[in-house]
Order: C-alpha cells, then sequence, then structure tokens
C-alpha cells in the first residue's frame, strides 16, 4: 500500500484486516445488492459526458469496471481503495476481462499524490464515508480534478433510514455484551448522514455547487447468502470471528429470525435510503492553484 497517512491507520488495518477479506469473500453478494447503485452512479457519468473518471473506495472493482465498459477505449477509470485485498481483486476481475481502460491503485484518498487536474468526474458508490479527515480527502480530489469537474457520490443516509443494514446489531446486541455502539459522524456506513455536514465538508474542501437529494432504491440478493452476509460484515461480523461457537450459534440462530421480514421467497429484499451527492470542481482563475 502507499500514502496511508498514520491519522487514517484505523481504517486502513480494519480494510487491510477481516473487513477486507469478508468484502472479498462476499463480492458477489454485494455486487448483486448493490447493482441498483451501481446504475445510478453510470447514469451519472452518462450525464455530465465524463471520459477520464476517478472511482473512490472502489472496492473490488464492479463500478470502476462498469464505468470503463461505458466509456469504451478512449476513456479511462481509475479506481482508488485503502484496502489491499480489495484492489488485489479488483485487479484480477480487470485481467479477467481484459479492460485495459481500467485501472487500480492501493492507496488512502487522503494523502495520495494524485497527478493535479487529471480527472473531469470523481464518483464513488458507498466509499467516502471512512476518511478520518474527510476535509482533507475532498481536499485531495478536488486538486486531482479538472476545472468545472463534476463529483457524484452516493452514500447512506441515516441509521434509523435503513432499518436493515442495523438489523444484525440490534438483534444481536443482547447476545454480545462486546459490540460496539455506533459512534455520529465517525468514520463508517453512517458518516454522512447529516446532509449539513457533508455540505459543510464539500464547502470546506472548495467544491462549489453543492446539491445533496435523498433517494431510496430496492436491493435483493439471494436468500441463501443470508447467513453469509450476516456472520461475515459489518460490525457484528467483526465480533463473531472472537466468540466462542456456542454464542456463535445462538446469534446465528437469532440473525435468521431478525432478518426473516426481509426474506420474500429465493431473495432477501431491502430498501436502501441513500443521498447522492453533487458538486462541482471550481473553475480557477489563471495564475492561481
Amino acid at each position: 500500500m502507499d500514502d496511508t497517512s498514520p491519522a487514517n491507520a484505523e481504517q486502513a488495518a480494519l480494510w487491510n484486516g477481516h473487513a477486507g477479506s469478508a468484502w472479498v469473500r462476499t463480492q458477489a453478494v454485494l455486487d448483486a445488492m448493490f447493482q441498483p447503485l451501481e446504475a445510478r452512479l453510470s447514469d451519472a457519468v452518462r450525464a455530465v459526458g465524463a471520459r477520464r473518471v476517478l472511482d473512490v473506495g472502489c472496492g473490488t472493482g464492479r463500478t470502476t469496471l462498469a464505468v470503463a465498459r461505458q466509456l469504451g477505449p478512449t476513456g479511462q477509470c481509475l479506481g482508488v481503495d485503502i484496502s489491499a485485498p480489495m484492489i488485489e481483486a479488483a485487479k484480477a476481475r480487470a485481467a479477467r476481462e481484459v479492460l485495459p481502460s481500467a485501472r487500480f491503485v492501493c492507496a488512502d484518498v487522503q494523502g495520495h499524490a494524485f497527478e493535479p487536474a487529471a480527472f473531469d468526474t470523481v464518483i464513488s458508490r458507498l466509499g467516502v464515508m471512512f476518511f478520518d479527515d474527510p476535509v482533507r480527502a475532498f481536499t485531495n480530489l478536488r486538486h486531482a480534478a479538472t476545472d468545472g469537474a463534476a463529483l457524484r457520490c452516493i452514500a447512506w443516509r441515516g441509521g434509523a433510514d435503513n432499518p436493515f443494514m442495523t438489523t444484525a446489531e440490534r438483534a444481536a446486541a443482547p447476545l454480545l455484551p462486546g459490540l460496539p455502539p455506533r459512534q455520529p459522524n465517525a468514520p463508517g456506513q453512517f458518516a454522512f448522514a447529516d446532509r449539513a455536514r457533508v455540505a459543510g465538508i464539500l464547502a470546506a474542501s472548495g467544491w462549489g455547487e453543492v446539491d445533496i437529494q435523498p433517494f431510496e432504491v430496492e436491493c435483493a440478493f439471494p436468500a441463501t447468502a443470508l447467513a453469509d452476509y450476516f456472520t461475515r460484515l459489518g460490525p457484528v461480523g467483526l465480533i463473531l470471528q472472537e466468540v466462542d461457537a456456542a454464542t456463535r450459534a445462538q446469534v446465528v440462530e437469532t440473525l435468521h429470525a431478525a432478518f426473516a421480514p426481509y426474506v420474500q421467497g429465493d431473495d432477501v429484499r431491502f430498501v436502501a435510503a441513500c443521498w447522492m451527492i453533487a458538486a462541482r470542481a471550481p473553475v480557477r482563475e489563471r495564475g492561481h492553484v
């Protein structure tokens, strides 16, 4: 890995440890689950006429590859993520698909030395909520963007708007006393729940024309993958790696019951409540950077 700031060491350790490996193992499930969000970003890329795209927090590369296919051989899409296991998986996918317009780099966006003014569009599918210094990160992204470049990011709204995403920890909490509580505004899934806070971060980072709109989409994945989902991912998936077999079995039984309302036939279905975050890089005055 390169350019990982000491300040972001906690996120680097998380995503280069169990969390990153778990995302690689459940790649197919997550790709299916978040396909509607990928489609939203692809539409946004098309709408702004993008040619050189930076995909922030690209994970295992699904969105980067989709955008690269859309841009064709004359465009380019660079995926960046702090997780080495996920970047290796993304590179392998690109190699299998023989898609040279898609490239990947393992780096901390907060400190990575991007080529200045290299991208006309910056996108992210659920990848911008994990910075310990988001102003620094978005400032760095602005320097990597061309004059007038478009920013289009999807982020989760709050936990109350996304009950599916908190079902595991709410149901398992009585059985797992060591389960850490979510901290408002801390790096993590719901760090961008507060729209006013996100707008302030972008303004402080030098982005203009900020527009943050709520939307909801139905997401789905195979019901056969439900146990993998809740035993590998999120706060519960992390702590289950440390508990004894009896506790794990009890948690798994409890969670199957808790998720039952979301199982519809052969699928797990839920509504994802997100923000579409839009902004534009300012046009620099001649002689200024």
